[in-house]
């Protein structure tokens, strides 16, 4: 048997994505009638809408329609559920770039020519545009949230030592390569099927109904793979698919609507911004007992899935550390931008910044090291419970940190980065360290199921379909292992299919790290549902006992006393089929144990912690303020890894991600609320030669999930996101060896070269 679980084998669709064979939405062929769409936008950040003059862009060359609010046949809302957001704008807009309409044409260039010509008369309110203002009128999309255990108050008053600081870090564009698309095709009796490039296909079938005004049954959502996503195309990928379907449902014709990459970072939401302010008590030996903070994240101007963003920031406050007296509130900051969404990490990068920020303030205070702050500061292992009251069970961390500092031989390297910055008064060195505990779940327990669909054909090979979604991570091949494990069969036997809501209804988005989790366990079920079945008509054709039954190598061996039988896999499902045994079969998973009291912040939200600890070595030019990550050394707790190649990919990747986060990645608008950062020209993603020249990862080995996980696998596609906050701590470590070691580094994020160049002039003066 070749490509079971806990093997590494080739992304399924790596040649194709090396030869450019890979089918994405805008290579699929047109047919005949193609529509293409272009979006009228706001020019401005806020105010009323007092007419929109759509006669010019209708008469246009080409143009077959416009759209606005009034032709929506169902309701103006693409939020879903209780969330009110409109596809249109009618009345009032809220962010330079909101929808307010829609021009279907022939071709792609007659449509967003004609979109220019729509007059469009506003007059302008005041904007918020930064979460100051908004805290300073109270302007929130939800009611502030806090996490709360034991006497912050009387803690902090009783403590040897308290410090209070501030700091902010940006948001971030998730410049996915392939932008938001999607592909409506309209059947008979108002079916319709829409491709769309979402990492959530329930929602998108569900608001496309509401828009149309029809049932869900009505919509088929289709997706192969995405070309990124990251957590951009869980909710916005769904209003770009609402406003294809309303073209295709009003004019007949197949309707397609692909943003370009300007438009697309102009309109679409990004990782929330947070701002900080907290006060922390501590003993003389660094020992943290109490902490209170305020993170104001900037929701933009509507809901979205900030409240899920805030509530995983607050959970991961703590990061690896007890904490017994803990307040945390989370403040929703509405603002006149673009509606800040799910990405990488939803909320729990920038949930752990705080005490990492903290502990290298007391390091300061102290005169004492931080990373020995740090591990003083750990979860023990005895099962110290969280603030938000769930146990720190299966504790890798003092693994994970031990194993970091050995690989990356930390004790030889700082002395020679002190040596070297001693020497240079131009070029600084900093070296930092970052422990993690990372939840796996989805913030609402009702997402945390999956459903599969697993066929078993006459000739041996299988075709399985599930509920997530290939964005490029992995999970395809992940469950096809699985489905290949059950069966003892080649992983070349198995084929995965696209995803569609028509063969696995009412499925969770892809996120939260758990695609693997949730999918590959419903895919076990199903091919078990199966495999069970041919046991026991094998052991009827036979006449053996079903436990002399066995599956190995792409063959079923029958023992019977004195006798041994083989018969192929594909030989077994004739021999089924024959005997009318059903060879299909869906499959269901839900996570235990999971539950959730939002009110009072006190659950356990997660199924499991994942573990890690990276070690980053930086250099920065005092004179520029530019900067360079030279090393990195990453230690990841994987559980016993599906596939590690997949995992190492994920691994490495999402480090790179969060240290643009953290580094290069500015979003900035101008005072109109204009994002003037809407291209790779001017929005600064990590190339290749920003990548650690030296990039050591590993997994952590003998750490199989003690809890019931798929194959006691963990999951990666986020976790590693975060060790990129050791780039972070080794920035601060390189501008603190310009000043005298008296003043504690303020290091905003993203460390721009004006930022590293502030922070050190702050340490000069």
């Amino acid at each position: 048997m070749k490509g079971g679980v806990h093997t590494a084998q080739r992304h399924d669709s790596a040649l194709k994505h090396a030869t450019g064979q890979a089918i994405y939405i805008d290579d699929m062929p047109e047919p005949p009638g193609t529509l293409h769409a272009a979006l009228i936008t706001s020019p401005v950040a806020c105010g009323r809408l007092r007419g929109l003059d759509l006669s010019a862009a209708a008469a246009a060359p080409g143009v077959v329609a416009v759209l606005r609010a009034a032709d929506i046949p169902g309701a103006n809302n693409v939020a879903g559920g209780d969330k009110q957001e409109p596809l249109f704008a009618e009345d009032t807009v809220e962010f330079l770039g909101q929808p307010l309409a829609m021009v279907l044409a022939d071709t792609l260039d007659a449509a967003r020519g004609a979109a220019g010509r729509a007059a469009i008369d506003i007059e302008p309110g005041e904007a918020i545009l930064d979460v100051a203002t908004a805290m300073a009128r109270q302007a929130w999309v939800q009611a502030p949230s806090t996490l709360q255990r034991g006497d912050v108050a009387a803690a902090l008053a009783a403590a040897p030592h308290r410090l209070d600081a501030a700091f902010s870090v940006g948001g971030q564009e998730h410049f996915y390569l392939e932008g938001q698309i999607a592909f409506a095709l309209p059947g008979e009796d108002g079916d319709l099927v829409v491709h769309s490039s979402t990492q959530h296909p329930t929602e998108v079938q569900h608001v496309c109904a509401h828009v149309l005004g029809c049932d869900f049954n009505r919509v088929t959502t289709v997706v192969r793979r995405l070309g990124g996503g990251f957590g951009g195309k869980e909710s916005n990928a769904t209003w770009i698919a609402a406003a294809a379907a309303l073209g295709a449902g009003r004019t007949g014709r197949p309707v397609k609507l692909r943003l370009p990459r300007e438009a697309d970072m102009l309109i679409t939401g990004k990782r929330h911004p947070f701002d900080y302010r907290y006060s922390v008590g501590f003993d003389g030996e660094g020992r943290v007992q109490a902490l209170d903070v305020e993170l104001a994240a900037d929701a933009g101007w509507s809901l979205d899935l900030t409240p899920g963003v805030v509530a995983r920031a607050l959970t991961h406050v703590d990061n690896a550390y007890w904490i017994p007296h803990f307040r945390a509130v989370g403040y929703a900051c509405r603002t006149n931008k673009q509606s800040n969404t799910a990405f990488r990490g939803f909320g729990g990068p920038q949930g752990v910044l705080v005490m990492e920020d903290a502990i290298d303030r007391i390091a300061n205070r102290l005169g004492r090291d931080a990373n020995a702050i740090r591990a003083l500061n750990f979860y023990g292992e005895g099962g110290d419970e969280t603030p938000y009251g769930q146990p720190v069970e299966e504790n890798h961390l003092a693994r994970c940190w031990a194993e970091v500092k050995s690989g990356g031989d930390w004790e030889r390297r700082r002395a020679e980065v002190d040596a070297f910055n001693a020497a240079n008064p131009v070029l600084k060195r900093g070296l930092g360290l970052f422990p993690l505990k990372f939840g796996i779940s989805f913030n609402l327990p009702h997402l945390n199921q999956a459903g599969a669909l697993v066929h078993v054909y006459t000739d041996g090979s299988i075709r399985v379909n599930h509920g997530g979604i290939e964005m490029g991570q992995g999970v395809f091949i992940k469950v096809a292992q699985v489905v290949a494990e059950v069966f003892q069969v080649d992983i070349d036997r198995i084929r995965p299919t696209a995803t569609s809501t028509a063969e696995v209804p009412n499925t969770s988005p892809t996120a939260a790290s758990t695609g693997s989790d949730l999918n590959g366990w419903a895919a076990w079920e199903a091919a078990n549902t199966i495999k069970q079945r041919m046991i026991a008509h094998a052991a009827e054709h036979f006449g053996a006992a079903p436990a002399d039954i066995a599956f190995t190598d792409g063959a079923v061996r029958i023992a019977k006393p004195g006798s041994n039988q083989v018969v192929s896999f594909g030989e077994l499902a004739r021999l089924c089929h024959l005997g009318r045994v059903s060879l299909s079969s869906t499959g269901f998973y839900k996570t235990p144990k999971v539950h959730w009291d939002g009110a009072a912040m006190r659950g356990r939200p997660f199924f499991y912690f994942s573990f890690g600890a990276a070690m980053a070595e930086v250099a920065i030019d005092t004179l520029t303020g530019e900067s360079r990550v030279l090393r990195a050394d990453l230690v990841q707790d994987c559980g016993s890894s599906l596939n590690p190649a997949i995992d190492l990919g994920q691994i490495e990747g999402a480090f790179v991600q969060g240290q643009g986060w953290l580094t290069c990645e500015e979003l900035w608008w101008d005072r109109e609320g204009r994002l003037r950062t809407i291209g790779p020209s001017t929005y600064k993603i990590p190339g290749s030669r920003d990548a650690p020249a030296v990039f050591n990862v590993t997994l952590l080995e003998n750490a199989p999930s003690r809890e019931a996980t798929i194959f006691r696998s963990k999951a990666v596609g986020e976790p590693p996101l975060l060790l990129a906050t050791a780039v972070w701590t080794a920035l601060k470590d390189a501008i603190a060896a310009t000043g005298n070691g008296r003043t504690a580094v303020r290091l905003d994020a993203p460390a721009t070269p004006e930022r590293v160049l502030a922070a050190i002039a702050t340490l000069r003066r």
